[in-house]
């Protein structure tokens, strides 16, 4: 069961051999046959959503839960959030917890947007009065102009977001929990939601935060749990169980993976191996192998991969990251327009990027893919994380600050 209580000195969040088990029936008839049957003969088998999950989560800290569609990641929010009673096991929250789970979830579609507001933070325990002070600041956030008097029915899937966030959080909770709502909406207003929550982490708050937006979860949660059929299977570092979640995509087709170490890290290798990466080099503008480039510098990526059968309309790509993973730049070869076809004549190919490394001093890595389409969810041939590592140093006489070297000029107008 799911209990709120004071805040303790170390966990916001305390889960204990939590699981949730849903009873699956044939048929309608097999639920009465079963609380009828003279000897309690059962006609449902059990599903699993959750399977004895333990986590504690710290206060300030800022979790990424991330799996695969049906892992159970809504399961486990809901869980937490008091929406769902867990079957076995419990859940200890300690402090105020908003939660956006569900589009629009909560909202009463007859009710203006107003009303609903209102009614969200009765629940949350706010008083009238100290609501009627956060309607303006709820109101401009939202920025849905006239249609917050309008019933919610009429709104896009857009406008539920705007204001289910700004209501979330703007009632200042200790706990936020959100659940992929902010893959919905502009950009600009996406963009306004994590530049909050940054400001939200900042005060010491606590974020559970399930994205398959890999760049987000990087940059916004200090550890990520990865849940597949209900359980957690990997956890750590987010850049680290990302991986592992790239193998787990692999996995679906019956792929297979090896392990190899990069950099102290776990770097995984996934795919179905039909097209593989057989080397990676890295060159500079000489054709010289080398691990050290000056910023600004061209780098020659160059690929070599086999086929071990025909196979049309591959793409080849790369992704750099810097020290820290997170992602700096990627591209493939279906994105720039190139695909590449294997023939039973011609079963090798070898791909050449001209990379200008306009980057900050740093050490990077380098992450290929062979795959079909502009994304291995579709098909992946070969993944291999962390496949090459190179350092960038900036040119003698010239500096700058952050991580792209941007063309900059100025200038100074006469007085």
């Amino acid at each position: 069961m799911t209990s709120i209580t004071p805040a303790r000195e170390h966990f916001t969040i305390e889960i204990n051999g939590l699981s949730k088990i849903y009873q699956i029936f044939d048929r309608n008839i097999d639920r009465l046959k079963e609380v009828f049957h003279p000897f309690g003969k059962k006609y449902h088998e059990e599903f699993f959503a959750l399977r004895d999950i333990s986590i504690n989560i710290p206060k300030g800290k800022c979790v990424g839960i991330i799996g695969l569609n049906g892992s159970g990641k809504s399961t486990l929010l809901q869980c937490i959030a008091g929406v769902l009673t867990p079957s076995r096991g419990s859940v200890q929250v300690h402090g105020k917890i908003a939660a956006l789970l569900e589009l629009g979830a909560g909202f009463n579609p007859e009710f203006t947007g107003l009303e609903n507001v209102r009614f969200q933070c009765a629940i949350m325990g706010l008083t009238d009065s100290a609501t009627e002070e956060l309607l303006p600041k709820i109101s401009e956030f939202a920025d849905i102009g006239e249609f917050i008097h309008h019933p919610v029915k009429t709104y896009s899937s857009g406008m539920y977001v705007r204001l289910a966030f700004s209501v979330a959080i703007n009632v200042d909770p200790d706990i936020l929990i959100v659940d992929e709502a902010l893959a919905v909406g502009d950009i600009r207003f996406q963009a306004k939601c994590l530049s909050k929550i940054r400001e939200f982490r900042s005060r010491g708050k606590t974020l559970l935060f399930v994205s398959h937006d890999a760049a987000a979860v990087k940059s916004l949660c200090d550890k990520a749990y990865l849940l597949d059929k209900g359980q957690v299977i990997d956890e750590g570092e987010p850049t680290k169980v990302f991986n592992a979640y790239n193998s787990l995509i692999a996995e679906r087709d019956r792929q297979v993976k090896t392990l190899r170490q990069t950099l102290d890290q776990l770097a995984i290798r996934s795919g179905n191996q039909r097209v593989y990466i057989e080397n990676i080099h890295l060159l500079n503008h000489e054709s010289i192998p080398t691990e050290t480039f000056v910023s600004g510098e061209q780098l020659k990526l160059k690929i070599s991969l086999k086929a071990k059968e025909p196979t049309s309309r591959v793409s080849v790509g790369f992704l750099i990251r810097d020290r820290l993973g997170q992602d700096i730049f990627g591209t493939n070869t279906d994105l720039l327009g190139k695909l590449i076809d294997f023939t039973a004549a011609s079963l090798e190919q070898t791909v050449e990027f001209m990379v200008p490394l306009n980057l900050g001093e740093n050490v990077y890595t380098v992450t290929v893919a062979a795959h079909s389409g502009d994304s291995h969810l579709e098909s992946n041939y070969d993944w291999l994380n962390d496949a090459a590592v190179f350092r960038v140093i900036h040119a003698p006489g010239v500096k700058f600050a952050g991580c792209t070297a941007l063309q900059v000029s100025v200038h100074l107008p006469s007085p």
